[in-house]
């Protein structure tokens, strides 16, 4: 009987079953749970991969800002380095047209003590106070050299005139232009050695305290305001009667306003 009733509830559930699945409107349902999982499974594949998408596309955002403040940053450093170099071009540019105001001024004070010397000279000047024609011409035409701004030449032919008249009385003169002419050139090593050989064989000349404030004026274009500072102390203490004196005590007032 056991045995009798088993085989019928197989029976039976295999008939149920095959019922079942024979059903049309069953097997349209079972379809539509399995196309709802599809959907739902393509929905979220969808999803994790925005998500993926997202973070790839804030990551990358992330790096592009890093690189505009990097970018931001190095352009603040390149606006500061050429805010520097205009300064000191500004610096150089005001060096270099005070450079040529005070050769001009000096020349020009030159050529009026000689329009003076010509009006009315010595009532007895020494037999050999006065310069050669020769020694006059060379001199006169170095000066011209400075007035054209052709520095070399004027030193060239000043350097001439030492060798060929070392003791003319335009030697000082002649060598203080040397070293102005170094100055025109922006040559401040050679300018000061040149002003500090007037200063060594001329010491009482006119031009010594002249030099001195010239080296003054080298020592501020390389930058060595402390040097320079010092050396118009020292023309205010060895010529402080000179103009080069006033000129001195006029440049340490200035510089103590700054």
């Amino acid at each position: 009987m056991r045995w009798l009733l088993a085989a019928a509830v197989l029976g039976w559930a295999g008939a149920v079953s095959a019922q079942l699945f024979s059903d049309p409107e069953v097997r349209r349902r079972i379809d539509e749970l399995r196309q709802e999982q599809q959907a739902t499974q393509q929905r979220i594949d969808a999803r994790l991969a925005a998500i993926e998408s997202s973070a790839v596309e804030r990551r990358a955002i992330l790096d592009l800002a890093g690189q505009i403040e990097a970018l931001r940053a190095d352009l603040a450093r390149s606006r500061g380095q050429v805010e520097v170099i205009l300064n000191q071009l500004e610096s150089a540019e005001k060096r270099q047209k005070d450079l040529y105001v005070d050769i001009d001024t000096r020349l020009r004070r030159l050529e009026q003590v000689r329009e003076q010397a010509a009006v009315a000279p010595p009532e007895k000047p020494p037999a050999d106070a006065s310069p050669s024609a020769a020694e006059n011409k060379v001199y006169e035409a170095a000066l011209n050299q400075f007035k054209l701004g052709n520095y070399s030449a004027a030193i060239s032919t000043l350097q001439g005139l030492l060798v060929t008249y070392p003791e003319s009385k335009l030697a000082p003169n002649a060598q203080y232009w040397i070293g102005m002419g170094y100055s025109g050139q922006r040559d401040y090593k050679n300018a000061i050695a040149a002003h500090q050989k007037v200063i060594a064989t001329w010491p009482t000349d006119a031009k010594a305290s002249d030099a001195m404030l010239s080296i003054a004026s080298s020592q501020e274009a390389m930058g060595d305001k402390t040097a320079s500072q010092k050396t118009l102390q020292g023309v205010l203490a060895k010529y402080p009667g000179s103009p080069a004196a006033a000129n001195a005590k006029l440049r340490l007032a200035q510089a103590a306003k700054r």
